[in-house]
C-alpha cells in the first residue's frame, strides 16, 4: 500500500470530512432536539403557509429525516474523497469498491455512534432505526458517486470516439 504523496491534497479531504463530522456532533446535542427545531419551524411553517400544528408535525418529521438522509450522505461522500486521497489506485481510476466500502462502514460507525450518544440525552432518542437510514444513505451517495462517474467515463470515450473520426 502506497500512500498518496500530495499530502496537501490528502489534508483537505480529511479536514472537510472531520468539519462535517463536528457538524454532525453539534446535530447530535439536546440544542437541536426536536423539542427545539420545533420552537422555530412552527413558527416559521405557520407564518408562510398557515400550517395547522397536526400537519407541522408531519412535516417536521420528514424535515429531520430528510437531515439525516443529507447529512450522512454527504459524510459518506466526504469519506469517500477522503480516503481516495489516503488510498490510491494503482490506475487512474476514480472510483473503487475498496473506497466505497470504506465511506459506508465509517458512515455505519458514525451513524451508530451518534444514536447511541443520543441515547443519554434526555429530550433526545437513540434509535436503530435512525443507524438504518443513515446507512441506507450512506449506501446511496455511494451509488450515485458511482454512476456519476460511469457516466463521465462513458461520456468521455464517446468525445474520444467523436473527435477520432476525420472528416
Amino acid at each position: 500500500m502506497r500512500l498518496n504523496s500530495d499530502r496537501h491534497a490528502v489534508l483537505k479531504a480529511w479536514i472537510a470530512a472531520i468539519l462535517w463530522l463536528i457538524l454532525i456532533a453539534i446535530e447530535s446535542s439536546a440544542m437541536l432536539s426536536a423539542q427545539n427545531t420545533s420552537r422555530f419551524l412552527y413558527p416559521l411553517l405557520h407564518f408562510l403557509f398557515g400550517m395547522d400544528w397536526d400537519h407541522f408535525e408531519i412535516w417536521h418529521f420528514f424535515i429531520r429525516k430528510s437531515g439525516h438522509v443529507v447529512g450522512y450522505g454527504m459524510l459518506s461522500f466526504l469519506l469517500f474523497r477522503a480516503w481516495r486521497a489516503t488510498l490510491p489506485a494503482m490506475s487512474d481510476v476514480k472510483w473503487t469498491q475498496r473506497w466505497a466500502t470504506i465511506a459506508v462502514l465509517g458512515t455505519s460507525l458514525v451513524a451508530s455512534l451518534d444514536e447511541w450518544h443520543q441515547s443519554f440525552i434526555p429530550s433526545r432518542t437513540g434509535t436503530i432505526r435512525d443507524v438504518v437510514l443513515d446507512t441506507c444513505a450512506g449506501i446511496g451517495a455511494q451509488l450515485i458517486i458511482f454512476l456519476w462517474w460511469m457516466w463521465r467515463k462513458k461520456t468521455d470515450e464517446n468525445r474520444g470516439s467523436i473527435h477520432s473520426i476525420s472528416p
